[in-house]
């Protein structure tokens, strides 16, 4: 019977609501005359002012009308809503003073002053009472989600009363690290040392943990996301106090730290661990160690307790920044940080620090991988992807080290544009290497879409709710495969150990994912609805484009369709043909010619031209298989 209350229509809750004010009137009004006479009325009594009681009544309701207050929802019966509620007690006071005066009422002097305070705490007291009933009932009829508020300052205590209506959460109190504020109570909860945070995710079966510091440093905000990730527990975080004041519901600011629910499919973290048999106790070279890749590769192979870890960078804040955060990461491993300014253009540098450093693994994660920049600026993107992969990969060959993985892209398979014809000519480079080392064992990895890494579409579509819209997709039928920046230093992890010299290794990503409907689904997740021809009153309007220059409509993780299984069930590698060794001596030589005289259009040209040759070779590569 109780459960029907969830499913009445609003206007029946308000025609409650309105029946409440007009029944309290008798009840206050009985209770004022005990309080005032210090007895309970005689039968007598309470017939000679039932004339009272019903002209008050009907007051009560005409007045209750005017006020509004049946339409006032009860989670949102606060300050104001109480205010109202006493105004229509002084009202019937009012009333009853009247009456008294007029001979038309015989209560005691004081009593319309008593009905005014009594009927104010009746009317307060069951909406509070009704609103706890209601909530009991919602959480009883929905899954519960358990959350604790890491923060309790002003921001906490927003989110706190905000979640207190909110019928699928229960909160089970604060986290915080400031010791003056431990076992008080803000808001109703309990505030907890930030170092018992394990035992009561354990003890209360915490489902999530709030993040309510926007004060707080992103680098340590983030620390505190990964600690609490590692305890098998969602993290979200509200991003700036600025958006608690906003137009939106505060619950609805919640945005989550880690964006895997874009993926398609189930996130491998957990399937990836390991693969550090390769990096244990060997001294680790990171080139590109401040970008996304390239820092949470650096964070993920500490795991794995390097000797020492060389971080190659070449943006001073980068290398700053990546340097501090990992040397208090890497305080109980032993592992030796060794910060390195400077370009993988650099022959000099990179020869030095190998040597110097004794570098037996390189992980090359440094390139120029946005498509836009990279096709404005070809020179550039060639300098950097082609000649910079070169320089580190012969230096690897000729200083005999034991493994070198290059961080590839599926941009790389048929690349249309700049970008991802330079990373096409660097795996023909590091192929070639390994074709020719008998010391050093060279692999690949190739990515797709990486969540999380600079630039990459989700922050933008966020950037754009954010704005108001509209969020810009190139073209409604894009697809793309997509990854976690966890999964992708995963691969690189995994690549390096089991890799045994010229392989491809690709990540098994499901289905590739259509744009257009990761667009839609962004706007949704911040609470907004999209605007189109079915719905022309949404509140952000997805548009196209059209297709920038050097993009595909689809990505491919190879040419050939056949991919062979690793040792790892969610890995698998590509053998692919390579030009020959003379081939790519004279495609470097072109290359380089064009560049030292600023020539974009033949350097991209000559890149092309040898590109179409190594595609022709894998496409026949691809049909001869096929026919087996």
């Amino acid at each position: 019977m109780l459960t029907r209350l969830t499913t009445l229509s609003r206007r029946t809750k308000q025609l409650i609501l309105l029946w409440l004010d007009i029944l309290l009137v008798p009840a206050s009004l009985l209770v004022s005359m005990a309080v005032s006479s210090s007895t309970i009325p005689f039968l007598q009594e309470i017939r000679a002012e039932l004339p009272a009681m019903i002209l008050l009544s009907i007051a009560a309701g005409f007045i209750s009308v005017s006020l509004g207050l049946p339409r006032v929802q009860l989670k949102s019966y606060e300050l104001s809503a109480l205010g109202r509620s006493a105004a229509l007690g002084g009202m019937l006071a009012g009333m009853l003073a009247m009456m008294v005066l007029l001979g038309q009422s015989n209560v005691e002097a004081g009593t319309p002053v008593i009905l005014a305070l009594i009927y104010s705490v009746f009317s307060a007291t069951s909406r509070l009472v009704l609103l706890q009933i209601l909530l009991a009932l919602y959480r009883k009829n929905v899954d519960e989600t358990r959350v604790l508020i890491y923060g309790a300052g002003k921001t906490g205590i927003q989110l706190a009363m905000a979640l207190k209506s909110t019928e699928d959460v229960r909160l089970l109190g604060f986290l915080d690290d400031n010791s003056v504020l431990h076992g008080m109570t803000v808001a109703g909860q309990t505030v907890y040392p930030a170092q018992r945070i394990e035992a009561l995710i354990q003890s209360q079966n915490v489902d999530k943990v709030l993040l309510a510091m926007p004060s707080l440093s992103q680098p340590r905000q983030a620390q505190i996301a990964r600690r609490v990730a590692k305890m098998k527990v969602e993290v979200q975080t509200l991003p700036s106090f600025a958006q608690l004041i906003g137009q939106e519901e505060i619950v609805d600011k919640l945005a989550p730290v880690l964006p895997n629910q874009v993926l398609g499919r189930k996130h491998l973290k957990d399937a990836l661990d390991g693969g550090c048999t390769a990096y244990r106790g060997r001294s680790v070279m990171i080139t590109g160690a401040g970008g996304s890749i390239g820092s949470e590769i650096c964070r993920q192979i500490l795991s794995c307790k390097p000797e020492r870890l060389v971080l190659l960078e070449l943006t001073e804040f980068a290398l700053f920044s990546i340097d501090r955060e990992l040397r208090a990461l890497a305080e109980d491993t032993g592992t030796e940080i060794v910060p390195i300014l400077g370009s993988v253009t650099d022959a000099r540098l990179v020869d030095a620090t190998i040597r110097a450093q004794g570098v037996q693994v390189i992980l090359h994660a440094a390139a120029y991988k946005h498509v836009p920049m990279v096709e404005k600026n070809p020179l550039a993107g060639i300098s950097n992807n082609v000649f910079g992969t070169q320089i580190v990969a012969m230096a690897a060959l000729e200083n005999k080290i034991e493994r070198f993985v290059l961080v590839s892209t599926d941009k790389a398979v048929r690349p249309l544009g700049v970008m991802g014809a330079t990373k096409r000519m660097a795996e023909l480079i590091v192929g070639d290497c390994a074709r020719r080392s008998k010391d050093t064992v060279f692999a690949m990895v190739r990515f797709g879409n990486v969540l999380g890494s600079s630039g990459s579409v989700v922050p933008i579509f966020y950037d754009q709710v954010s704005r108001g819209g509209p969020v810009t997709v190139t073209d409604p039928e894009v697809t793309r495969y997509f990854m976690t920046i966890q999964e992708a230093c995963r691969l690189v992890l995994w690549a390096g150990t089991l890799s045994e010299g010229g392989e491809i290794f690709v990540l098994d990503m499901g289905k590739p994912v259509k744009i257009v409907d990761l667009a839609r689904q962004v706007i949704e997740a911040a609470g907004y609805s999209v605007q189109d021809k079915d719905n022309p009153d949404g509140d952000i309007e997805v548009i196209t484009t059209g297709l920038r220059e050097g993009e595909k409509l689809h990505e491919e993780l190879t040419v050939s369709p056949r991919l062979s299984q690793t040792a790892h069930p969610k890995l698998s590698c590509a053998r692919e043909e390579l030009l020959t060794e003379f081939e790519i001596i004279r495609a470097l030589q072109a290359l380089r010619g064009a560049v030292e005289v600023g020539e974009a259009d033949a350097a991209v040209g000559e890149m092309m031209h040898w590109l179409k040759r190594d595609l022709d070779n894998n496409l026949r590569l691809a049909e001869s298989l096929a026919q087996r």
